[in-house]
């Protein structure tokens, strides 16, 4: 027989349950809009906190649609007039309770019968709709768009997928440092960096800096990673990058994110394609898995630099840029070779070996005189991704260097290759440019939340 106070507790635990039975049953559950649609039974209490995209008052009944950026798909509510208040109105955050109820229109299977609106934060009224361009202007707002909203559950999306790739292939991720005193791809467009109202540092030539040498927010972490390729098969980064380019073209960001990797123990460019389509396929499965009204699904084509400058010579259209063997190719050269192989991604080998940083491997191949390197353009963008086999022979490298004018500032590097060096590759791909191959998206400041170009840094 249990003791008298035993008995006493059981009988209140028992009716603490059902009291916490009935309040579960009756309080409605705080609910995301995406699960709602999709996942919820026909009268479930529920909650949802969102933006107001619509509101049409009528006599008896209020309709809103509601989002809270969990899905492209807003959640109807249906209320009584008597619920409408002067403060509902398009944009301003609501919390609403009520509950599932069969909808009777075609567009969507469910809507939400409101017991309870209430007007969280106002908002002051605004036209709906908006041309992408007028709305990079006011870049605090445009994130609640609906196509800003998709665009930024995408980015999501892709990022997980980018790093869920390369994990289930067994690289590292290395976070690389933003700042730096390198100049990985030497071409000098650099932003420098030094503190505010700080002391500094005075180094041999009587200039002051923070760090004792010149720093400089990073234009790629390539070099970082090949310190720790040496140690790994493989290891990535995926991370934001600067670029001083004085433009405002379509093409180009001042700040930008970029994957890039390097693979230890490979002597094949065909090893890094491997990767950048695989890479690229992977991601855009995942896309169109979780993003179905994405593009269509990736295909490759391949050539070398010698066959892309035949091609473009061979062809009747004008070129603003020459296209003699040895000039780079430029923006309108991508996108035609792309339109050339049917609109498809392409794979350009083998540049030429004075075009490419004294990082890449030597083809040794005169009188061409190649480097081993290669560039995946896209439709609608051009160069999305750029690799190279690196120069692991410490004979050829020096020359290099030396020949640049960087045998003391890379003594460093050199000393990568004395150190159980292997052959290694890598490439970069611009986060920013895959989107907007992927989506269709012509200027690249609509792909970034907070584009950062000449002239422009707003917020």
């Amino acid at each position: 027989m249990l003791p008298a106070n035993r008995l006493w507790l059981s009988e209140a635990a028992l009716g603490m349950l059902q009291s916490l039975r009935y309040y579960c049953q009756e309080t409605p559950r705080k609910t995301r809009i995406c699960e709602a649609i999709s996942n919820l039974d026909v009268g479930t209490k529920i909650k949802v906190q969102g933006w107001v995209r619509s509101v049409r008052p009528q006599k008896e009944n209020l309709f809103l649609h509601v989002n809270d950026g969990s899905s492209l798909q807003s959640l109807q509510v249906v209320a009584s007039s008597e619920l409408n208040h002067r403060l509902l109105t398009f944009g301003s955050a609501v919390e609403i309770s009520g509950s599932l109820v069969t909808s009777p229109s075609r567009k969507q299977d469910v809507e939400l019968q409101a017991d309870q609106i209430d007007v969280v934060g106002e908002c002051n009224p605004i036209k709906e709709k908006h041309g992408l361009e007028y709305i990079r202007q006011f870049p605090h707002l445009r994130c609640k768009t609906n196509v800003f909203s998709s665009l930024l559950r995408i980015r999501s999306e892709a990022t997980t997928a980018i790093q869920q790739y390369f994990k289930e292939k067994g690289f590292i991720q290395v976070h690389t440092p933003v700042l730096t005193s390198n100049d990985c791809e030497g071409a000098g467009e650099l932003f420098q960096v030094e503190p505010a109202g700080q002391e500094k540092n005075q180094d041999e030539e009587g200039h002051q800096h923070f760090f004792s040498v010149p720093a400089y927010l990073t234009v790629s972490g390539q070099l970082h990673l090949e310190v720790t390729a040496g140690a790994f098969p493989g290891v990535y980064t995926f991370g934001p990058t600067f670029r001083a380019e004085n433009s405002q073209s379509r093409r180009h960001l001042a700040e930008f994110y970029m994957v890039e990797a390097e693979i230890s123990f490979t002597q094949s460019l065909e090893d890094l394609m491997k990767v950048m389509e695989d890479l690229f396929r992977s991601t855009t499965e995942h896309l169109l898995s979780q993003c179905p009204e994405d593009v269509a699904l990736y295909h490759k084509h391949v050539i070398t630099y010698t066959e892309a400058i035949n091609i473009l010579n061979s062809s009747s259209k004008k070129f603003a840029f020459k296209t003699d063997w040895g000039s780079d190719l430029q923006t309108e050269h991508e996108k035609y070779l792309v339109k050339h192989c049917g609109d498809v991604p392409l794979f350009v080998t083998d540049y030429p070996y004075a075009l490419k940083p004294f990082y890449t491997r030597d083809n040794q191949d005169q009188p061409l005189h190649t480097a081993a390197a290669v560039d995946l353009l896209v439709p609608g963008v051009g160069e999305m991704c750029g690799g190279s086999l690196r120069e692991e022979r410490l004979d050829l490298l020096k020359t290099r260097l030396a020949q640049a004018g960087l045998d003391e500032t890379y003594g460093w590097y050199l000393d990568l290759r004395r150190f159980g060096s292997v052959p290694h590759g890598g490439f970069g791909m611009g986060f920013e440019r895959y989107l907007q191959c992927v989506l269709g998206v012509d200027n690249i400041k609509d792909v970034i939340p907070f584009p950062r170009y000449s002239h422009s840094c707003l917020l």
